[in-house]
């Protein structure tokens, strides 16, 4: 019955998009989502990005048919406020990932949830306004210290670049000591639909790095003439580098300093002059990564509930499909504890490059790393005579090495990541009940 009706909705969202009846289609995009929410069958991310960028389509192929260009469009709907409007608008759909299914209601949660919505809306204002041109990327970090989202690892330095496939372009600098280094690049991003599938991988081991640590790749959809050159292939439809480095030790390792350049026209690598059609994408883009990215980890932390405080591997395919990394192994839960209960997690690493566990809130933004000691690695670990590792996630220090801290919170997602292991143990988990406190 919720296949017929959500197949339905996007039939007569479909028809009343090409037909111009926007409220019909907004209402009908409602019920999609409403019964998609209810159903493991569907993405509710998808449903929504899906029918936004239909609906954008639709309409766009009816201008052409009548003579109108894109930049027409766009320069009417900036001139008359409809961008604007459809940006606020989609902002305020958004919302409604804060009370979807599982979500939890109390204020301090919601409070969190609000501020998580305002960290994506930045991270989006500038990935797609401020550094959006594939013509003149720049290398920038959309997810840090305050912007949080999708389990972000606390051991990573992520930056990203906007790409087109149609250009080649030089990532060039030097290695730095940070202990794990990869790039990647990918089609389209989280402001479509479609996710987020791999289009080419490289990491550091497989470089060309010289004595003084400098080396550089080429990124393009031919492999390069010179054979020994270091290569990050693309397709027609990439769109995004992603950079990943990651630490063992925050405080003794220096990151890779990164450049990227266009090559294919060095006389022509300035930045495009700004266009109404760049801003309203832009802005129809930074909005909807608001409201898919919301969406789909609210989604995805409802799904962890069922197995709470336990930790089995997350489904390798979907992983990929959302930008995860390919060497990564993940397992990524819910967790709940009461004040005098522990959640115990031992197990005997792999041979692995690193391992890593995170403590996140319910939106799946990794907790206050700056303040609080919520992520714990394969470096900082304390280990057994055997070899295995025990950690502990309470809200008081039970008195062990390996606690991490709730920083305040009651509930929330998890992360366990085995990279380039030999095998993928689950890790076993338990909770139990600490000892009073001695009274003073």
């Amino acid at each position: 019955m919720e296949s017929v009706l959500i197949g339905g909705s996007l039939a007569l969202a479909l028809a009343a998009a090409v037909a111009g009846h926007g409220w019909i289609a907004l209402l009908a995009v409602g019920v999609a989502v409403f019964f998609g929410m209810r159903s493991s069958k569907f993405s509710v991310r998808r449903v929504i990005v899906g029918l936004l960028d239909l609906h954008r389509r639709a309409n766009l192929l009816v201008l052409r048919l009548r003579g109108v260009t894109e930049e027409e469009v766009a320069a009417q709907r900036l001139v008359d406020g409809t961008a604007w409007a459809e940006f606020c608008d989609t902002l305020k759909a958004a919302g409604a990932a804060l009370v979807s299914s599982g979500t939890p209601r109390d204020a301090f949660n919601q409070a969190e949830g609000h501020r998580y919505l305002t960290r994506v809306l930045r991270a989006g204002l500038m990935a797609f306004i401020e550094h959006s041109d594939p013509k003149a990327p720049v290398l920038h970090r959309v997810v840090h210290e305050t912007v949080k989202m999708g389990s972000d690892n606390p051991d990573n330095f992520y930056q990203t670049a906007a790409l087109c496939g149609r250009y080649r372009y030089r990532l060039y600098g030097t290695r730095g000591t940070i202990s794990f280094l990869s790039f990647g690049t990918q089609r389209g991003h989280y402001g479509q639909g479609g996710g987020l599938p791999p289009t080419g991988y490289i990491e550091a081991s497989q470089l060309h790095v010289g004595p003084d640590g400098k080396f550089e790749v080429i990124l393009s959809q031919d492999r390069p003439a010179d054979a020994n050159a270091d290569w990050l292939p693309m397709d027609s439809e990439t769109g995004t580098l992603v950079v990943r480095q990651s630490y063992l030790d925050r405080a003794t390792e220096i990151v890779a300093d990164l450049h990227i350049e266009r090559i294919d026209d060095p006389t022509d690598a300035r930045p495009s002059n700004l266009t109404a059609q760049q801003v309203d994408e832009g802005l129809r883009s930074a909005s909807t990564i608001v409201a898919g990215a919301s969406m789909l980890f609210a989604r995805w932390a409802n799904g962890f509930r069922a197995h709470g405080n336990k930790l089995p591997r997350f489904d390798p395919a979907v992983s990929l499909a959302a930008g995860g990394d390919p060497n990564i192994a993940y397992y990524h839960s819910y967790w709940q504890l009461k004040e005098n209960e522990a959640l115990v997690v031992e197990v005997k690493p792999p041979t692995c490059e690193y391992w890593n566990f995170q403590i996140n809130n319910y939106w799946m933004e990794s907790l206050d790393y700056r303040y609080h000691t919520i992520c714990i690695n394969k470096h900082t670990a304390k280990y057994e005579k055997d070899g295995s590792v025990i950690v502990y996630l309470a809200h008081r220090d039970p008195g062990h090495p390996n606690w991490l801290t709730t920083a305040g919170h009651d509930c929330g997602t998890m992360c366990w990541r085995w990279v380039k292991a030999t095998d993928h143990p689950e890790p076993p988990t338990r909770v139990i009940t600490l000892p009073p406190l001695a009274k003073a």
